[in-house]
This record gives structure tokens, sequence and C-alpha cells, in this order.
């Protein structure tokens, strides 16, 4: 009987929290997660913003998903320069869209700005971003931590958050705390990509509750900007360690810049 009443109050909950939601978006319209415009659906862009964002498909590296503009040998796994002179200590890494002028206030919002809001629309496209990486994860979703001092002041984790939004999207656990910044880092900002790899190194290490966890699996670590990979690299240099089978990285932007087989950075 109990099971029965509960199963009616379920039925006829799930049009009252749809007519409450409806009502919300009367009085509380859905903006534009850019630039604050009405639009038709929670998590959405305006048309405008939507066209300025430089979204990353295919042709793009196999390695570190660095976009071409053009597939000469027209396979999926062309890998670019700067992989082919220094391999990157991840195996695969699938990013959003391009981090410019365009989509710069839309992640620093987010980073810097408590626009915490915006997580969930953003775990689905990373969804879509890393499909393929996802298919093929054991499970194990991890970000990138923050050391605790920063932590306190930012009050959040931005890149944890995207975790944990894209592991309940998906189905799969997210680990929050699978990685500790044991060593507070100064800014990345400015630095070259040889100065941005001492920054990091050693600044890592892999929760000691968490170790059983990572041995054998295959992590997906997720981070809001990948730059030249000298951090993602440290994080699965780190999670190889412990025992992890392999290491693929998701990210909600990266820079694209030219390229060359001289490139230093990971």
């Amino acid at each position: 009987m109990f099971t029965l009443i509960s199963t009616r109050i379920g039925r006829l909950g799930r049009p009252l929290r749809q007519g409450a939601l409806r009502l919300l978006d009367l009085v509380l319209p859905p903006r534009c997660l850019s630039c604050g415009v009405e639009v038709g659906a929670v998590g959405a862009l305006c048309p405008d913003c939507w066209r300025g964002i430089r979204f990353i498909a295919a042709p793009h590296c196999a390695r570190c998903g660095l976009p071409f503009d053009y597939d000469p040998l027209g396979t999926p796994d062309l890998i670019c320069g700067a992989c082919i002179a220094r391999p990157p200590l991840f195996d695969r890494c699938r990013s959003v869209f391009a981090y410019d002028d365009a989509s710069r206030s839309l992640v620093l919002g987010f980073k810097h700005g408590d626009r915490t809001d915006c997580a969930p629309a953003f775990a689905q496209w990373l969804a879509r971003a890393g499909a393929g990486l996802l298919t093929e994860a054991d499970g194990i979703i991890a970000p990138v931590p923050l050391h605790r001092w920063r932590l306190l002041k930012r009050r959040y984790n931005q890149s944890a958050l995207l975790a944990l939004n894209l592991g309940r999207l998906t189905g799969r656990v997210a680990l929050p705390d699978l990685l500790i910044r044991r060593r507070a880092t100064p800014s990345q900002g400015g630095l070259s990509a040889k100065g941005r790899a001492r920054n990091v190194e050693g600044a890592f290490m892999v929760n000691p509750r968490c170790r059983e966890a990572v041995k054998g699996a295959r992590v997906l670590l997720v981070d809001d900007v990948f730059t030249t990979g000298a951090t993602v690299g440290e994080c699965a240099k780190v999670l190889r360690r412990a025992g992890a089978r392999a290491v693929d990285v998701v990210t909600l932007a990266r820079v694209v810049r030219p390229v060359t087989l001289g490139d230093e950075g990971s």
C-alpha cells in the first residue's frame, strides 16, 4: 500500500515540478551564460555569443586535441608537431572550445566570478567533447586540485564542480579528492612552457585514501583551461606512478596557438 501511494505521489509530483519550473522561467527567465540576455532555455548561449565561440571539432590532434584547419591525410590519428617532438605525459586531451577574446568572459566568470550556476551546462558540453574518452573511462573522473589556501580564498574549485557535474551526468564516480595539491604554486600566468612545467613540478600527489582506486584504472582528468598542458601533465605523471593504466584529459577551453616541431611545452 505504501509503495502504491508513493508511486501515485511521484506521478503527481512530476507535473507539479514541471509547472513550478515553467512559472520560475516566467518570473526569472533564463539568461545567456555569457552576456546575460534572455534566452529560451536554462544553460544556453544567445545566438550572438554562440556564433562567437569557436567550438573545437575534428580534425584535431589525436593526442592533445589541438584543432587543425584541415586534415591533408584524412585520418583521425594525425598528431601535431608539438606532440611528435615532445609527447605529452597524458594519453589524450579534448577541449570544448578555444580560449580567446570571445570565450574569455565565459571562462573567467565561472572561474573567478562565482558563476557556479554554469557548471551543469558546461558538464554537458564536456560530455560531448570528451565522448570518446568517456566510453573508455573506468568510472573514475577527477579534477585538477587547488591548494587549500587558494580554495579557501576562492571558496570553490571550478574544476571540481565540472568533474562532479560530469560524473552525475554520465553516471560515473567523480573523486574530487583523488589528487592533492601539496604545494601552493605561484600563478601560471605569464610563464613560458618551461616555466609552467617547473612551477608545478612535484606539486601534486595521489590521496593515500584513493590509491587502490587508481591502480589499473583509466582516469579522466578535468580542468578548466588547457594552455601548455604542464599542469595536467604533472597530474598524469603522478597518477601513472600510482598505477593508473592511462590518463585522459577533458577541459572546458584550450589556448590555440601556432605550433612548431621545436615547441617545448607539454
